[in-house]
């Protein structure tokens, strides 16, 4: 179960934040090996001053438009599935809602299932 957290700068339609949620969910399904009903994202919209980033810094430049997507997933994948991830998701985000691959940067963070919990308080690998 992957869990996304996007920051984006305030001022984007509620079309926009629904494209881009769509989006970073349908890239997860279909290059991360996600099921389709497991969706658990939180959008976080920025003042001007609250998300600060460097232009230029490994790729750029970067726009107004950026958006941070942190993933933190329950299992490992490999660096080619990851790569392939990374490149789905840049081309879906420039279809829909419309951002350019320079302002999409992206995190994973690998958990291990002990560290989830969903819902109830229990944990989702059985008690010894």
């Amino acid at each position: 179960m992957p869990y996304a957290r996007i920051s984006l700068r305030k001022g984007k339609s509620p079309e926009y934040i629904r494209s881009l949620s769509d989006s970073i969910h349908q890239s997860l399904v279909e290059a991360f090996d996600v099921p389709v009903d497991d969706r658990f994202q939180v959008i976080h919209q920025h003042e001007p001053g609250e998300l600060i980033f460097d232009t230029h810094y490994m790729g750029g430049p970067r726009s107004d438009d950026y958006v941070l997507i942190c993933v933190t997933a329950g299992r490992l994948r490999s660096p080619k599935v990851k790569q392939g991830f990374y490149k789905h998701l840049v081309q879906l985000l420039q279809n829909s809602p419309g951002i350019r691959p320079e302002d999409v940067m992206v995190f994973i963070n690998t958990t291990q299932t002990d560290e989830w919990s969903f819902g109830s308080g229990n944990s989702i690998v059985p008690q010894a």
